[in-house]
């Protein structure tokens, strides 16, 4: 059995969408799973298409989540280079044997040649409006012109593109590790352009030889490809290399939130959620799309998410680390079925990841919200602790941490016109007083200091909680609050209960 080796292709055209990260997921953690290699190779054989900066975003998006490539545009390898765009010469070669053995011919039509056939088919009410077996014999190529015209126009430069010439009556048959045994009759396959007018190939070419070249045991891609799987058969069949044929996994299409149709960016757009790993501002129209790690997501958690959407582990274990992803995967536990993006689960694993996280590591969000020198490591990474069970994304951390670094401005109102009366405000004067003799402040103490006033004063602690919090923090909830003026200090809390004493007026 041949080493595991798989690649993922992406083409430079825009930002990677998170569909891609998924594809690059599975491919890896095959790979990762069987001791194999994996690929990353950039297919830029439409240049019309090119986007600048795309494939640095997309090497920057796989960086994020934390898969990492063997061979590629990154590392080289033995197959380099493996950009598509520079092997150019190594596909000619293989188009033109295709011509040769006569799988394969020279077309000259023009574009007004291919429109006026489309039309006709139209008239006659055809299904199928393109080049293949039943039309290829009314059009201007090497199969309907005499051999010498063919020679002439192509010693006097005449545009022309090669293409597949696929049997006019045959069942194409392939296995596909997800869906089985996959048939298609040839008159639904047309003459596909291998070699287009300027030398360049088409993806359908491209892929497969490079697929051959670099020893590829398996393909796994979106389920839009599929049609195209019968073509890269009759190419492989064509080629000689039947019995180097990778194997075929075709994912499960990835569907808008209701599952009704595809996932698009739009789709997320209009429901406020990110589709790219990392922002990205288009070069043309200056637009910015959000990325899933400026919103807050951790790229494990991310990853997780991700997994789910098509596999299942046969288990109720929905928490995964990468190394236990990659010991439970297998391509056979993948669907057929489309997968629903649920961005609220989403943002349900962020939130379980944010939990396991220690805190000095989460603390490393917080600071980054935050001036330099503004907040030690040390107490980033309290905050974060008392905070951690609350928050969904990690800009939340500075968001509902904010009253730790500014006393507030403004109260709440509700809180205010229900809780501040003359039991909480003795109680606040009283424990204000006491606070202010003890310098170093522990949740525990600060209970028990609380605990003794109220006691002193009859009234019941439970009633002035929320007007002491308010009186500290400004909001009418929040976390631990004991621990919160730990972290605060005596003086701080001192001052901002006299402050709010000083400040709000007795409904």
């Amino acid at each position: 059995m041949r080493p595991v080796r798989v690649r993922f292709a992406p083409s430079p055209t825009g930002a990677l969408h998170i569909g891609g990260v998924r594809t690059a997921l599975y491919n890896y953690l095959l790979a990762k799973k069987t001791n194999g290699t994996m690929i990353l190779r950039i297919e830029d054989t439409d240049q019309t298409r090119f986007v600048p900066g795309a494939e640095e975003y997309i090497i920057q998006a796989l960086e994020w989540v934390g898969i990492k490539t063997d061979e590629g545009v990154l590392q080289g390898g033995p197959h380099a280079p493996y950009r598509q765009s520079e092997r150019k010469s190594i596909y000619k070669q293989y188009a033109q044997k295709l011509v040769d053995d006569g799988n394969a011919y020279y077309a000259f039509d023009s574009e007004e040649e291919l429109e006026a056939m489309r039309n006709r088919l139209k008239a006659t009410g055809s299904v199928h409006q393109q080049y293949s077996a039943t039309t290829r014999m009314m059009m201007d190529n090497s199969l309907t012109l005499p051999e010498s015209e063919v020679e002439q126009k192509l010693k006097s430069g005449v545009p022309y593109v090669i293409r597949l010439k696929v049997p006019d009556s045959e069942e194409i048959e392939l296995h596909d590790l997800i869906r089985g045994e996959v048939k298609v009759h040839s008159s639904q396959v047309d003459d596909k352009v291998l070699m287009k007018s300027d030398g360049m190939p088409t993806y359908h070419l491209a892929n497969v030889v490079d697929d051959y070249l670099m020893q590829v045991t398996h393909v796994i891609r979106g389920e839009e490809w599929l049609p195209s799987a019968p073509l890269h058969v009759l190419l492989y069949r064509y080629l000689g290399w039947e019995k180097q044929m990778p194997r075929f996994a075709h994912l499960p299409l990835l569907l808008k939130p209701d599952g009704n149709g595809k996932l698009s960016k739009r789709d997320a757009d209009q429901a406020g959620f990110p589709i790219f790993p990392l922002n990205w501002t288009d070069p043309k129209t200056g637009e910015l799309a959000k990325g899933f790690r400026e919103s807050g997501y951790l790229p494990d958690a991310l990853l997780n998410f991700l997994a789910f959407l098509g596999w299942n582990p046969g288990t109720e274990q929905e928490l995964f680390s990468l190394h236990e992803l990659i010991e439970a995967f297998t391509v056979e536990r993948i669907g057929k079925a489309g997968a629903r993006f649920d961005i609220h689960k989403a943002q349900w694993f962020n939130q379980q990841y944010i939990k396991a996280k220690p805190d000095e590591e989460l603390a490393e969000y917080l600071l980054a919200s935050l001036p330099a020198g503004t907040c030690s490591p040390e107490r980033a990474a309290k905050i974060c602790g008392v905070l951690k069970e609350r928050v969904t994304f990690t800009h939340d951390f500075w968001l509902q941490g904010k009253f730790f670094f500014e006393a507030p401005a403004s109260y709440d109102e509700q809180v205010i016109s229900k809780k501040w009366n003359d039991d909480a405000i003795k109680v606040l004067t009283a424990f204000s007083t006491a606070l202010a003799a003890i310098p170093d402040l522990t949740a525990a103490v600060a209970k028990t200091t609380l605990e003794k006033v109220t006691a002193e004063l009859g009234i019941g602690t439970g009633k002035i909680l929320q007007a002491l919090r308010v009186s500290v923090t400004g909001a009418g909830s929040g976390p631990d609050l004991m621990l919160s003026m730990e972290i605060l200090g005596s003086s701080e809390v001192v001052s901002r209960i006299n402050r709010a004493l000083s400040t709000i007026k007795k409904v």
